[in-house]
């Protein structure tokens, strides 16, 4: 990600949610998930059901992009999510989706403008955006340093609009394989949303990295959930 100043001006990337597909993927994926993993989401009552939403998941598997949806989307909250993602994820059947589910990529080598913009834009519009903050996909289930661009982000759209109240949700997702495949656990951790406006008091840099921290924070204890209920 870059740190320069974002314009709100129109950008030619966009982001749809297909007026048949997403009902569609929504329905199968109700039906498909709970029957293809041992599946249990935690925390949804934490999910924001109207306003500007950045949704802030760990990242294990290309099943992610269908997990989050599944949990926090239409279903659970009555909303449909835009994404951020790696130009590397865009591609065979998953990226055919992802287009048209409300998926835009950004390459977190050469950042475009234009992608970056448009996240903007979708919070502006005090709607749900999804950005993996590790910036890739790791499989050892620890939560990795986090990229700056999510609260550089985050920070940029509240300064844009003072009443907008954007939140920020961390999710932790952990499989009990590394390749997950049928039969796989999986576990949804929806943590207690960040309130951006608390760290508009502060120059830029530094709310930056306090609010990267902290996000940092809260995925380090959704990760701890599931080991303290298992020792119970």
């Amino acid at each position: 990600m870059v740190s320069m100043r974002l314009s709100s001006a129109s950008s030619t990337v966009q982001s749809r949610c297909s007026p048949w597909l997403t009902p569609l993927a929504y329905r199968l994926g109700s039906w498909l998930l709970p029957a293809y993993f041992r599946l249990q989401v935690i925390g949804q009552e934490y999910l924001p059901r109207a306003g500007a939403v950045i949704l802030a998941p760990t990242h294990r598997s290309r099943w992610d992009a269908l997990l989050v949806p599944y949990a926090a989307g239409r279903y659970a909250t009555g909303r449909d999510i835009h994404f951020m993602v790696t130009i590397d994820e865009v591609k065979g059947l998953q990226g055919w989706l992802i287009r048209r589910l409300g998926g835009f990529a950004v390459n977190p080598r050469q950042p475009a403008i234009a992608s970056l913009r448009h996240g903007l834009e979708v919070l502006q519009n005090r709607e749900m955006l999804v950005i993996f903050p590790e910036g890739g996909i790791f499989k050892d289930g620890q939560v990795h340093p986090l990229k700056p661009g999510l609260a550089r982000l985050a920070l940029q759209a509240e300064a844009s609009q003072p009443d907008l109240n954007l939140q920020i949700v961390p999710i932790h997702l952990s499989y009990s394989q590394e390749i997950p495949s049928w039969g796989c656990e999986v576990t949804v951790q929806i943590g207690q949303p960040l309130q951006v406006t608390h760290y508009g008091q502060q120059p830029v840099k530094l709310a930056a990295k306090q609010l990267t921290h902290d996000l940092t924070q809260a995925l380090d204890q959704l990760a701890e959930l599931p080991l303290a209920v298992a020792a119970l």
